[in-house]
């Protein structure tokens, strides 16, 4: 199977996640913070489908530098977890953060807890004739348990914890995302993707290169081998399946959540459909790792920027480079920030940079297929809820 670009992470021998040390020399802030948390990603293609994010949150002020990659299913490298994978360690990651911080609000013991999250995605239609679209479904959560509380009191705690994330606000109701598009310097209007309201932001450039680690006695991700297979109705395991022209598949992402003793969860992504390669993610809302928003808002944008590439690979299109500044919008948690209210955002904000030969035409119809197409995107506009299941330890 030829693989898509060359391995730039794989063999860059930088580590593929780490906190900015000199965050303040990139000139990269984080946008107005109007709800609670304000949350800027700036993405650009590396190689392939490769792909480096720089995260800044308003709330803590960090930049994290991540990577993503893809495996098999698209002639990638595996050489960083997938786009689907962030979103899916921060939803688990934040809910833990709900059900610890509401426990502690009100005096609920909690002696073992383990959060076990599967994600479920369609892909359906053709490239070709422009009818291939991505959607989203609803998430099952088994949170595994030791607790006081009888059955009742329990369910009912852990949902209002799960409506307490801020991602909450994402998944309930239906946000249509906004866009901004420039080709090759040049702003274009938007023709199906609808128009953010305000000014472009300036092209983010090559700020990667200029970025230092802080040094981590952490390893804040890395390959635990393949995913265990499991069944999943239309799911995919052939590799370059994510490239053909007709599809009718359903992906399967899960996330396996503990607590470490030394208050950082551990998370095993898992890669059902398409099969591939498990990840083990840290996060931590203190700066010793990514925080839950940070990996959420970095999977929104690696996403779309997969859905650029497959559609450029698909029709043989040119798109030399490519890069996206997206501004998510969180209210802080509803335990974990004591608003006590569900958790709201506001529609996905994406500015968007081509450098390409084609028409004008054909920069916008990327756009609109790429968000069409992004599985992310469709999180957001679709209503989706989380069913539940508690099993006591």
């Amino acid at each position: 199977m030829l693989k898509l670009g060359t391995d730039i992470i794989g063999t860059s021998g930088v580590a593929p996640f780490f906190k900015v040390k000199n965050a303040n020399d990139l000139g990269l802030d984080a946008p107005e913070n109007r709800k609670g948390d304000a949350i800027r990603t700036c993405v650009s293609s590396l190689s392939g489908f490769q792909k480096e994010a720089l995260v800044r949150s308003a709330v803590t002020g960090d930049i994290w530098r991540l990577v993503s990659d893809e495996g098999p299913y698209l002639n990638g490298h595996d050489a960083a977890p997938c786009p689907l994978a962030f979103l899916s360690t921060g939803m688990v990651a934040s809910f833990m953060n709900e059900i610890l911080a509401l426990a502690k609000l009100r005096n609920v013991e909690i002696r073992k807890l383990k959060l076990i999250q599967d994600n479920f995605y369609t892909m359906t239609g053709s490239m070709p004739k422009r009818t291939m679209i991505g959607g989203a479904e609803n998430i099952e959560l088994q949170v595994e348990i030791d607790s006081d509380l009888d059955d009742g009191a329990l369910n009912d705690f852990l949902i209002q914890a799960t409506c307490a994330s801020p991602l909450n606000g994402l998944m309930r109701g239906q946000l249509d995302s906004l866009f901004k598009l420039s080709k090759n310097g040049q702003e274009l209007p938007t023709n199906v993707a609808h128009e953010l309201q305000s000014d472009l932001l300036a092209d983010p450039g090559d700020q990667f290169k200029n970025t230092t680690a802080t040094p981590s006695d952490l390893d804040l991700v890395g390959p635990v081998g393949i995913t265990p297979k499991k069944e999943v109705l239309k799911g995919t395991v052939i590799g370059g399946s994510s490239l053909t022209d007709e599809q009718d598949r359903r992906l399967n992402i899960g996330a396996i959540a503990v607590m470490r003793e030394d208050g950082i969860k551990e998370i095993q992504q898992m890669q059902y459909s398409p099969h591939g390669t498990s990840f083990k993610f840290l996060s931590s809302e203190d700066g010793r790792a990514p925080d839950a928003n940070s990996l959420i808002s970095a999977g929104i944008g690696f996403c779309f920027m997969t859905q650029f590439g497959r559609f450029v690979s698909m029709l043989k299109l040119d798109l030399s480079d490519y890069r996206i500044i997206q501004d998510t919008h969180f209210s802080l948690g509803g335990a974990s920030g004591g608003t006590g209210k569900a958790g709201e955002a506001d529609p996905i904000e994406t500015h968007v940079y081509l450098e390409t030969g084609e028409s004008d035409a054909v920069a916008q119809e990327m756009l609109d297929i790429s968000e069409q197409t992004c599985f992310l995107h469709a999180f957001c506009r679709t209503d989706l809820k989380t069913k539940l299941k508690v099993i006591r330890l």
